[in-house]
C-alpha cells in the first residue's frame, strides 16, 4: 500500500524532484486509505517547506500519525469520514496552520472541535458536517476558537468572506516566487537571480522582455522628452485661458 502512496505522490509532483522547494501537494482521491489511516509520516516528512496539503476524498477516518509539517498553512481534508481525533493535528505541531477545511466529514458535536482552539486558525470549513445542525452552532464555534475570522466562508456577522482575500490566497499559492521551484532565491520565479535588478531597471526607463532587459532607444527617449516638454508648455499656455479649456485640451487631446 505504501508503494501506491509513493506513486501517487510522484504523479502529483509531475517530475518535480527538488522536494525542499515543494509548497503545494494535492492528492485528492489519489489513493483510498486502508482502514481509514494515512501512510507512515515518513512519506510526507521530506516536504518540510510544504504550505498547502490537500487530502480530499481519500477515505480518511483517522488522523493518527499525521505528519509534522511545521510550515503548513492550509490543510484540506474535505469529503472524508473524520469524526474526531482533531487533537492529533495539535500534536503534529501545525503551528503555522491558518486554513482548515473539514467540510463533508462526520464531526457531530462542538466538543469534537475543542482541540482546534489550540491552533491559530483564521478560516474553518465544516459545511455539510452534522455539527452544523447544532443549535447556535456558529456562535459556539466562534466562541470556542478565538482566532477564527471565517467559518464556512462567513464571518461572525454572517458576512461573506471577500473574494479579494480568497483570490489573494490563491495568487500566493500560484505565484512561483512563493511556491514553485525558484532556484535563484530572489523570489521572482524566473531562476536567473535578477528579481531586484529587474524591478530597478523597470523603474529607470527600461522595458523588460521575457528573455531579459530591452533598453529603450536613446533617440526615442530624447524625442519623448522634447514632446513632453512641449506639451507641458502648451498646457501652461492653454491653462491661462481658463480651467475648462485646460481640461478640454488634456482629455480631448486637443491642439
Amino acid at each position: 500500500m505504501d508503494e501506491i502512496w509513493e506513486r501517487a505522490v510522484e504523479t502529483a509532483l509531475d517530475g518535480q524532484t527538488d522536494v525542499a522547494s515543494v509548497r503545494i501537494l494535492t492528492l485528492d482521491g489519489a489513493v483510498k486509505c486502508v482502514h481509514g489511516r494515512l501512510p507512515p509520516p515518513s512519506l510526507f516528512d521530506k516536504f518540510q517547506n510544504l504550505q498547502h496539503l490537500s487530502l480530499a476524498n481519500i477515505g480518511l477516518s483517522s488522523l493518527d500519525q499525521f505528519p509534522r509539517l511545521h510550515n503548513l498553512q492550509r490543510l484540506i481534508l474535505s469529503d472524508n469520514r473524520i469524526a474526531g481525533g482533531l487533537e492529533l493535528l495539535v500534536e503534529a505541531g501545525l503551528d503555522s496552520l491558518r486554513d482548515l477545511d473539514l467540510s463533508n466529514n462526520r464531526i457531530q458535536g462542538i466538543n469534537d472541535l475543542k482541540p482546534l482552539a489550540e491552533l491559530k486558525l483564521v478560516s474553518l470549513d465544516l459545511y455539510e458536517c452534522p455539527v452544523t445542525r447544532v443549535k447556535d452552532y456558529r456562535s459556539k464555534v466562534f466562541g470556542l476558537i478565538k482566532s477564527l475570522k471565517y467559518l464556512d466562508k462567513m464571518d461572525a456577522d454572517e458576512n461573506e468572506r471577500p473574494e479579494s482575500e480568497e483570490d489573494e490566497e490563491e495568487d500566493e499559492e500560484d505565484d512561483p516566487g512563493s511556491g514553485e521551484i525558484d532556484g535563484d532565491g530572489d523570489g521572482d520565479g524566473d531562476g536567473d537571480g535578477d528579481g531586484e535588478d529587474r524591478q530597478y531597471r523597470m523603474n529607470n526607463g527600461h522595458s523588460v522582455g521575457g528573455d531579459g532587459i530591452v533598453d529603450v532607444d536613446e533617440d526615442e527617449e530624447s524625442d519623448a522628452d522634447e514632446e513632453e516638454t512641449g506639451d507641458f508648455e502648451k498646457g501652461k499656455r492653454i491653462e491661462s485661458g481658463g480651467f475648462a479649456s485646460s481640461i478640454e485640451w488634456i482629455w480631448g487631446g486637443g491642439g
